[in-house]
């Protein structure tokens, strides 16, 4: 059973009890607007429950104008329905539609329009959405735990993947499947899920560094994409591919690291020095796979360049 389960069901009995207390007409209905209240994040609650209270509030005025104009027939609901939802949609209030016609509809039901009938759907509105924020904030679930879980195996299957990369770059026979890329961006859209959930869940906390690590990761699965190609391009063994599989050997133990090093940046502009120095290809084979690791090489700068400027955000993670 989810939790969101659980808190609508406690939410939608305290209102109950609350409105049953207090002798408030129509006691149900404030479960019924607990249930609309209940959401997954508190800052997406607190939204949910102001929008719809503004929407209700503005759909009860305009729904007692009619019913003092015109009278209490079934049409007026429709004239209603037809001008209140437009109105409230334009206002990007539509979340309070429902909420607004339940109270509406008891207006309707009573057949006066008295300070009293309408103090009563006020009540309503702020026992069954109050409760629901009520239960919002007090608790929401953890998952920080489950960010770091996915962080490490973002961080594993990141490693295979270079891994697998240096295998290939020291014997170009090497067949890899590649089904580690689709499983570390799956993981990193979970990871991007959470991350926003757990932002919206702290209000006053600016700061989201799980989302920086998150949106860092997705980013660098670009580079990574443009560098499996390239390997791919590699169809032959050659000293140029070997010291480039030692950078990516190096680079399998650095993604794991909680801050950035510069290790592997370094060892990467040693190899590229390293070229300059090697004597041009001799053949037209030798010049593609070359060029295809130079290639290689620069996408794998630009990656180590995106963790250069954000992995040292990371420091308290």
């Amino acid at each position: 059973m989810g939790i969101r389960i659980i808190k609508t069901a406690i939410a939608t009995v305290i209102a109950i009890y609350i409105a049953t207390y207090f002798q408030l007409s129509f006691p149900l209905s404030a479960g019924l607007l607990a249930i609309l209240g209940v959401d997954v994040t508190r800052r997406r609650s607190l939204l949910n429950v102001l929008h719809r209270i503004l929407a209700s509030v503005l759909g009860l005025l305009l729904a007692s104008f009619l019913f003092y104009i015109v009278g209490f027939y079934i049409w007026v609901i429709g004239v209603y329905i037809l001008l209140a939802y437009p109105i409230l949609s334009k206002m990007k209030l539509k979340d309070g539609i429902v909420t607004s016609s339940v109270i509406v509809f008891h207006v309707f039901s009573v057949q006066t329009i008295h300070f009293d009938v309408i103090l009563n759907e006020i009540w309503l509105l702020l026992i069954g959405l109050g409760s629901a924020t009520l239960i919002n904030f007090l608790y929401m679930p953890k998952v920080e735990l489950n960010m770091k879980t996915i962080r490490n195996q973002v961080e594993d299957l990141l490693s295979e993947i270079f891994n697998q990369m240096s295998y290939h770059l020291k014997d170009s026979s090497t067949i890899w499947q590649g089904k580690e890329i689709i499983e570390v961006e799956k993981k990193i859209n979970e990871g991007l899920e959470l991350a926003k959930r757990f932002s919206e869940n702290n209000l006053f906390r600016q700061e989201n560094e799980w989302l920086n690590y998150f949106h860092m990761r997705s980013r660098q699965m670009e580079s990574i994409h443009k560098m499996v190609n390239l390997v791919a391009q590699v169809y032959e063994s050659i000293p140029q591919g070997k010291m480039t599989a030692a950078v990516f050997d190096e680079l399998v133990k650095e993604v794991k690291e909680e801050f950035y090093t510069g290790r592997v940046l370094d060892d990467l502009k040693r190899v590229e020095t390293l070229f300059k120095e090697m004597e041009l290809p001799k053949t037209r084979k030798e010049f593609e796979v070359r060029s295809a690791i130079l290639q290689l090489c620069l996408e794998l700068k630009d990656y180590l360049n995106i963790a250069k400027k954000e992995k040292k955000k990371f420091l308290s993670l």
